[in-house]
C-alpha cells in the first residue's frame, strides 16, 4: 500500500511537471535523475514512469532513459484547426439548444483567471478553462462532441502553459471568457463565433510565438502554416 501510495505521488509530480514544461518537451531524462529530483525512490518511479509512458507523455529510450513527448509545430496547427472546428459548432448548438438556465449557468462559470508566472495558477485555470469549454459543448446537446472536444484540451494542456507564459494576459482571457458567455446568453450565434474564432486565432499566435524559439531549428521543416 504504501509503495502504491508513494508511486501515485510520483506520477502526480512528474505528469504536473510535464503539464507545466517544467520538463521541457523533447528532453532526455534518465531513471536515476528523476529518483533524486523527486526523491520517492527507484520503484515508486519507475511505476510512475510506466503509467506516464502508457498515457503517451513520454518514450523508454533502450540503455538509457526516457524521452518527454515532444511538442511540434504540425502538432500545434493539427489541435487548433480542430479545436476551431468543434467550437465554432459547439456554440452554434448551445445558442440553438441550451436551456436558459444552463445558459445562466455558463455565465456564472466564466469568471476565472490565473496568476502570471505561478504554474500552480496554470494548472488550476486550466482545468477550469477545459471545464468551461466542454460545457459549452454539452449543452449543445452532443455528448460525443463534448468528450471529444474534452481529449482535444487535454492533449493542449501543455501547449497552452507555453502560451501563458509568454505574457500576462489573464484580464484579456478572462473577459473573452465573460463576452463568449454573454454572446451565448443573448443567443447571438454571429457573436459568439466571431468571439471564439478570436480567442482560438489569439491563442493560436500566442503559443506559435513562444513556441517556435524553444523546439530549435530542428522542427522548423515541418511547420505548416
Amino acid at each position: 500500500m504504501k509503495n502504491s501510495s508513494l508511486a501515485e505521488k510520483a506520477y502526480k509530480a512528474i505528469k504536473k511537471d510535464i503539464l507545466t514544461c517544467e520538463l521541457d518537451p523533447g528532453s532526455q531524462v534518465a531513471q536515476s535523475q528523476l529518483v533524486e529530483r523527486y526523491d520517492f525512490g527507484v520503484t515508486p518511479i519507475r511505476e510512475a514512469l510506466k503509467r506516464l509512458e502508457h498515457e503517451g507523455y513520454l518514450h523508454s529510450i533502450p540503455r538509457f532513459g526516457y524521452m518527454i513527448g515532444s511538442i511540434t509545430i504540425n502538432d500545434v496547427q493539427d489541435l487548433y484547426d480542430i479545436r476551431l472546428m468543434m467550437e465554432s459548432f459547439a456554440v452554434r448548438m448551445a445558442i440553438q439548444r441550451a436551456t436558459k438556465d444552463q445558459l445562466a449557468d455558463i455565465q456564472h462559470r466564466a469568471n476565472f483567471t490565473y496568476t502570471f508566472k505561478d504554474r500552480e495558477s496554470y494548472l488550476n485555470f486550466l482545468e477550469q478553462n477545459i471545464a468551461f469549454h466542454v460545457l459549452i459543448a454539452h449543452t449543445a446537446g452532443n455528448r460525443k462532441l463534448a468528450d471529444m472536444l474534452a481529449g482535444v484540451l487535454n492533449e493542449m494542456t501543455r501547449i497552452f502553459n507555453l502560451g501563458l507564459d509568454l505574457r500576462d494576459s489573464a484580464e484579456e482571457m478572462c473577459n473573452e471568457h465573460i463576452a463568449l458567455a454573454n454572446a451565448l446568453s443573448q443567443r447571438d450565434a454571429e457573436q459568439a463565433v466571431k468571439i471564439i474564432t478570436e480567442q482560438i486565432t489569439i491563442s493560436r499566435q500566442r503559443v506559435l510565438e513562444m513556441l517556435i524559439p524553444r523546439i530549435g531549428q530542428r522542427y522548423i521543416d515541418r511547420i505548416i502554416f
